[in-house]
């Protein structure tokens, strides 16, 4: 047959435009390019070749190709009907080119450029569109033929006039080929929807002459090109399909040469895509920028109630409920929270189970309490989780075990919390790591940065948590024994009635805790005061403080709190006390309970034993080693009992006893709050020097 002797010559032209000059190529392709403004909607257009695509596909020789019923309502629409008229002509010319130039075995490279020339006032990507569309014609013909040819007669007829039968009965020898074909296909539609991505980036976000753009830009032409390029070898292996003979179907060259334009193709798109990303990624991190500033703006803006900053802070579409309501585990909406103070409760998933125990206590109490308050506050939890590792199944159980402690409102997921809320809860509000309460009125003004001090101090108390609130506070408190440890153990307040001496001790070496807590029993029975003794161990030994307070109740050496977790709520609350005073702008220097608190810590911070004994106002406190050698110089100092008062006289001898030399440690969590550059010592007054230290855990 004719048809034939045309394979030699198509080796020929592979050679050829496989080691052709892509820069001549370029010059030539980008002297027909003369857009003229026209608009084509290539989005619409792309998705009725790729139905075209997605069911022309190889049949077997067990049926027909069977493919899901696409959707095609997108015909229905009034504005793409009129556009497809417009542009049939231009289809219908483009394939005929196709036709006519692969059925007379015409150069592949020069119907490439009259393609182009056909398509000389169109965008690059409307290009590529209109090129598919009239080759996802005669390819949907071709197939449609084939398909319907085993069961339909009209098709059989037709397919006979066109020699199609022999090509039918050897789909198996043909395999390659149509494999290839289809991967070509695939290829294709892939680089020209990049392609359209690019045209369709967002202009206020990247500019034209971004980096990332122009880089991209540069190579659209060279990939439309061998997008169309493609587009013809395809076309003429369908053509060439009809009336060929054995020896034609037995060759594999046609199907190699599909298979390096494939291969020439996703290098191509690679290397867009790469680019492509580039491209999102600085949009992505404008619009994160911009996100940012109009929460920084939303702030600084008077509003009516809180509903606006509520909705910028928890990002709520019009489909879904964004809270869970802890009480009822039932989704619900931000309304719940208009006008109403809303206490954000800021965490990470890695919250200690200690925290949100004893929080929850309080609140509890607090809803329990007849007060106006629980009508008034909400407290809503923001988790804040790190966006550069992915989310996996244990992150999500870890969230949800939390979630379901919770008595109060939380976000129902974490992806509801935008990344550029992220960066404002980080920057401005100083969130890291370490759990934190912010403050919303019900206008949704910030009242508290951090009112987490507040609640561990005085629970429920501080209502409505206002930093003008905090202050009233300090202002009415005094260094007392309720202010130290009320709140842990009830017992204080009978003890405190009842006219006792309270003694609260720490550390963590029980053969010290034995001679002290000994000695001090035998004091106080010599010096005929009521004496009671509790416990509250050291922060971060928990392991330790356990076989501790285990010992002390099996020796009735002393009382002990119930649980480890009062004894955390003892050493948080004078954390919390130090970062109050700090956050209003007190220090050691100038503040008298900044230095109580201040000595309480440094306690912690020793690798000894320590103790405070009070009654009403009169106080006692010294170090381990001091306070014990103290005692068991009783016989020193009874004498001065009868005027001074126990305490006194026990006073005036444990400073009668300090050395001049001294070294005081005051360990601080740097993730609590605001860290002062200056700290002096609260028993000499002397600059103290700043280390830093990491630490896990001392068990």
């Amino acid at each position: 047959m004719a048809l034939v002797s045309k394979a030699p010559q198509r080796r020929s032209e592979r050679l050829k435009f496989s080691s052709s000059d892509d820069s001549a190529m370029l010059k030539q392709i980008q002297s027909t390019h003369s857009p003229d403004g026209r608009e084509v909607d290539v989005t619409y257009l792309l998705h009725i070749i790729e139905v075209i695509f997605e069911r022309a596909k190889p049949f077997s020789t067990h049926g027909t190709h069977q493919a899901a019923q696409p959707a095609l309502d997108i015909l229905e629409d009034r504005d793409l009907r009129e556009m497809l008229e417009l542009l049939a002509h231009t289809i219908n010319k483009i394939s005929c080119e196709m036709a006519c130039k692969c059925m007379g075995g015409g150069d592949a490279h020069a119907t490439t450029v009259n393609i182009f020339n056909i398509l000389t006032n169109y965008s690059w990507d409307a290009k590529v569109v209109l090129a598919l569309a009239a080759f996802s014609v005669n390819y949907g013909e071709f197939w449609m033929l084939a398909q319907l040819y085993p069961t339909n007669y009209l098709a059989k007829a037709v397919a006979i006039l066109k020699q199609l039968p022999e090509t039918l009965e050897r789909v198996d020898a043909l395999k390659p080929k149509f494999d290839a074909l289809t991967s070509l296909v695939t290829a294709m539609v892939d680089l020209t929807k990049c392609i359209i991505e690019f045209r369709q980036l967002p202009s206020q976000y990247i500019s034209p002459d971004a980096t990332e753009l122009l880089t991209a830009t540069a190579h659209i032409p060279t990939a439309a090109y061998w997008i169309i390029r493609s587009i013809v070898a395809c076309a003429s292996q369908i053509t060439n399909l009809i009336g060929m003979s054995h020896e034609y179907i037995a060759s594999t060259a046609e199907a190699w040469e599909l298979s390096s334009l494939a291969h020439k193709i996703n290098s191509i798109y690679t290397h867009l895509k790469k680019q492509l990303d580039l491209c999102y990624q600085l949009i992505n991190e404008k619009k994160y920028l911009e996100a940012f500033e109009k929460i920084v703006h939303l702030f600084a803006t008077p509003h009516v109630d809180n509903m606006k900053v509520l909705q910028a802070l928890i990002y709520a579409r019009d489909d879904q409920l964004p809270l869970l309501d802890g009480s009822t585990k039932k989704r619900a909406s931000l309304d719940v929270l208009r006008r109403k103070n809303v206490l954000l409760f800021i965490s990470d998933i890695d919250l200690p189970l200690d925290e949100l125990l004893v929080l929850e206590q309080m609140y509890q109490e607090a809803k329990q309490a007849p007060t106006r308050m629980e009508s008034h506050y909400e407290i809503v939890w923001i988790p804040v989780i790190d966006r550069s590792t992915s989310w996996d199944e244990e992150k999500q159980k870890k969230f949800e075990t939390l979630q379901g402690m919770m008595t109060w409102y939380s976000v129902f997921h974490p992806s509801l919390i935008d990344a550029a809320v992220i960066k404002y809860i980080k920057e401005v509000w100083k969130f890291n790591k370490k759990a934190m309460l912010v403050v919303l009125d019900p206008q949704g003004r910030v009242t508290n940065p951090n009112a987490i001090h507040m609640m561990w101090i005085w629970g429920s108390a501080a209502y409505p948590f206002t930093s003008e609130r905090e202050e009233a506070l300090w202002k009415s408190e005094k260094w007392r024994i309720e202010l130290l440890a009320g709140p842990v153990e009830p017992l204080i307040f009978t003890w405190i009635s009842e006219g006792k001496y309270i003694c609260l001790y720490g550390g963590e070496d029980i053969e010290w805790i034995r001679k002290f807590t000994n000695t001090a029993r035998a004091v106080a029975k010599a010096a005929q005061i009521p004496l009671e003794m509790l416990y509250v161990g050291k922060s971060n030994t928990r392991e330790k403080l356990r076989n501790n307070s285990n010992t002390i109740l099996a020796e009735n050496l002393s009382h002990v709190l119930p649980d480890l977790t009062l004894i955390w709520f003892f050493w948080v609350r004078l954390e919390s006390m130090w970062h109050s005073k700090v956050q209003q702008g007190k220090s050691v220097d100038n503040d008298p309970i900044m230095q109580e608190i201040m000595m309480m810590l440094s306690f912690d911070g020793s690798d000894h034993g320590w103790a405070v004994i009070c009654r009403g106002a009169d106080v006692a406190k010294a170090k381990g080693d001091v306070i014990l050698k103290t005692l068991l110089d009783y016989d020193s100092w009874k004498d001065r009992i009868g005027q001074m008062g126990f305490l006194p006289a026990l006073g005036s001898h444990i400073h009668d006893e300090k050395t001049p030399h001294h070294c005081n440690r005051l360990i601080l969590p740097s993730t609590t709050g605001t860290i002062p550059e200056r700290v002096v010592c609260a028993e000499c007054g002397r600059v103290m020097e700043k280390f830093i230290m990491y630490r896990c855990c001392t068990d």
